[in-house]
């Protein structure tokens, strides 16, 4: 991949099984968004002589829309885009459509309104269904675009820095909804510079600098102090306290 002529993921190899919850950590610049976009297809790899491959739950190729049904994405130019003035409901359930809002043309059945209550339980937001988005504060937003990226069932959540501008209460009303996620059966994938945000049940870390892999495997192996204090150029001690881990 380059932007430019500058290469942003350059000898670039990863797998990732369903099923799994991975978190990658890496400074600014390291090609984690580049990553995210890769995955969802806003991106494409550059043609090279080499032959490349970028295959997703088992396919190398996707109809666009059909791709972004099995990968729900959570990201802040998607917070952004569905902050309109939608009852929560009505956002969650656009997810269904791809759309920000339900237009009179969507064609809205009995079960998606029952799947949209469904995962509005689950995050427990269901006292949002009525609240425009406007209205909601940084954490109750985000747990409403979490849900519209669940209602139509993905294989995995792809969540691009997700407590990123909430505070300390909402970072942890979060995390304790994402713990709740890993034992739905979805498969969680974290882009994060925050280690607080690698809940327990995310084994996996994989570190991005430059725009490789610098060091992938359980979070014992991978946050270690002498590894982020290379990955950040700059003195870095790691703490553990009830499976999470801080830098400090």
């Amino acid at each position: 991949m380059k932007r430019g002529e500058r290469a942003v993921l350059d000898g670039f190899s990863l797998s990732i099984a369903r099923g799994e919850h991975v978190a990658i950590l890496g400074p600014n610049g390291s090609g984690k968004s580049t990553l995210i976009k890769l995955i969802s297809r806003e991106l494409y790899p550059q043609q090279k002589p080499d032959p490349w491959r970028a295959r997703i739950l088992g396919r190398d190729r996707w109809h666009l829309f059909e791709l972004r049904n099995q990968l729900g994405l959570v990201s802040n130019d998607w917070m952004a885009l569905c902050t309109r003035d939608y009852s929560g409901h009505e956002s969650v359930l656009s997810g269904f459509f791809g759309s920000v809002g339900v237009w009179p043309y969507h064609h809205v059945t009995a079960e998606m309104e029952e799947k949209t209550r469904d995962v509005m339980d689950l995050l427990e937001i269901a006292h949002l269904a009525q609240r425009p988005t406007t209205e909601m504060s940084s954490g109750e937003a985000r747990r409403i675009l979490i849900a519209r990226a669940l209602v139509h069932s993905p294989h995995a959540l792809i969540l691009d820095e997700p407590t990123n501008s909430l505070d300390l209460h909402a970072s942890y009303a979060l995390r304790e909804i994402l713990r709740k996620l890993t034992r739905t059966g979805v498969s969680l994938l974290m882009v994060t510079h925050h280690l607080p945000d690698i809940v327990p049940e995310m084994e996996r870390v994989i570190l991005l600098g430059d725009g490789r892999v610098l060091a992938d495997g359980p979070k014992p192996a991978t946050l270690t102090s002498d590894a982020l204090t290379s990955l950040y150029r700059l003195p870095v001690e790691v703490l553990e306290r009830a499976g999470y881990y801080h830098a400090v």
